[in-house]
């Protein structure tokens, strides 16, 4: 599958079969992450592969009780690293640029197109209490929870949602300037 039949294939999957993710595979998605670029090269981030039941079920319910996640084979948490995005740097970042949020959700979704290329069904999730997260996982209060990502076998082919039209996103120049392509 080329990557674009990936980017359209992808879909937000909220079940999944019993199915074990074999080592290789989950090797490659988590690979996939690893080589994702980030600000300066400072790769702000770390990873915990979550697959013990007990484990993945508490994080469920510290994740506004979404117990679809349990069920996945692995849940990825992505941490971040203010440390590694420091205040000072030779350039000026915008306003709204937080590297260490940011940049892990570049490898999320380089793991996202994957896992989906891979024929595995993954539900990026941004609703959770942090703290308890934090607490379940042993995560040190310096890092920040940004995400986790449940991947699994799916047990559902959702169809595609609804997008809005290319001509009224894409503009040429200047705002409002219609793309002529």
């Amino acid at each position: 599958m080329d990557l674009f039949e990936v980017i359209e294939k992808r879909r937000s999957i909220r079940k999944f079969k019993p199915n074990s993710i074999p080592k290789g595979d989950l090797r490659k998605i988590l690979e996939a992450g690893r080589l994702a670029p980030s600000g300066g090269n400072r790769q702000p981030w770390y990873f915990i592969v979550v697959r013990e039941i007990e484990t993945k079920k508490s994080l469920a319910v510290a994740s506004n009780n979404q117990m679809f996640m349990a069920d996945a084979d692995v849940i990825i948490v992505v941490l971040g690293d203010p440390k590694a995005s420091p205040t000072k740097l030779p350039y000026t970042l915008s306003a709204t640029r937080i590297p260490y949020k940011q940049d892990p959700m570049i490898a999320v979704e380089h793991m996202v197109l994957a896992a989906t290329a891979l024929g595995y069904g993954t539900c990026w999730v941004g609703a959770f209490n942090e703290e308890e997260v934090k607490k379940i996982l042993k995560v040190p209060e310096d890092l920040a929870v940004i995400a986790l990502l449940p991947i699994g076998v799916p047990n559902e082919n959702p169809p595609a949602r609804p997008r809005k039209a290319f001509n009224e996103i894409f503009f040429e120049e200047s705002y409002g300037v219609p793309l002529k392509l």
